[in-house]
């Protein structure tokens, strides 16, 4: 469907969010069945809320030796969770920025459509170190940031480079095991209470990170 015809449709604010996720060769085997099983549940969580279900938009960005974006922008009726596999290695830099153009290109839809939209955010999940330059991806992310342009989330999977992860975000988080579904519950409710928040109205209080995730301090 043409873009101004979905919006014509569904005019609803939208609250868009990129999914970075590390499909290198050090994902295989149980890692990378439980991110596939945890898309799902947040496709079907995020369904489940009617509001949340015609405003937010999800895509997803993928990083091994190289980077794809094998999933647009869609609001979560069109989302068909993919099933990743793993090769290669960690190109997370080009992912980065990948993710941070794709959300500038999002944005500049949204105002040309007359569309409002929430904070973006981005949400990287990773086992491993960059394999490819990162300082410049660091660099924007902090701008971004800064200028409340995105919220910007890291998430390490054991064996993640915690040290460049917090050079990229200043406060990375910690998958507790193989808690993927836990953690895809945990943001469908986030995107949950963002999407029904006043558009502009601040931060929107988010739920606990206890049942998946420590803090990297």
């Amino acid at each position: 469907m043409p873009l101004d015809i979905e919006f014509a449709k569904n005019p609803e604010p939208r609250c868009p969010v990129v999914l970075l996720l590390d499909t290198s060769g050090s994902m295989s085997g149980d890692r990378i069945d439980e991110l596939n099983a945890g898309l799902a549940v947040f496709k079907q969580e995020v369904q489940r809320d009617t509001t949340a279900s015609l405003r937010v938009e999800v895509a997803i960005i993928t990083f091994d030796s190289y980077v794809n974006l094998i999933q647009d922008f869609v609001t979560i009726d069109n989302f068909y969770p993919p099933q990743l596999t793993t090769t290669g290695m960690t190109a997370m830099g080009q992912g980065i920025e990948l993710a941070l153009n794709e959300v500038e290109n999002r944005k500049a839809i949204y105002k040309s459509n007359g569309i409002q939209y929430y904070q973006p955010w981005v949400f990287l999940i990773t086992d491993g170190g960059p394999s490819d330059s990162w300082q410049s991806a660091a660099q924007r992310v902090s701008q971004a940031t800064a200028n409340g342009k995105i919220s910007f989330y890291a998430v390490g999977v054991q064996g993640a480079d915690m040290n460049i992860l917090g050079q990229i975000d200043p406060e990375p988080l910690m998958l507790q095991g193989l808690q993927f579904q836990e953690m895809f519950r945990w943001l469908s409710d986030s995107m949950k209470r963002v999407s029904s928040s006043k558009v502009g109205g601040g931060q929107t209080a988010l739920p606990p990170i206890s049942k998946w995730a420590q803090t990297n301090t």
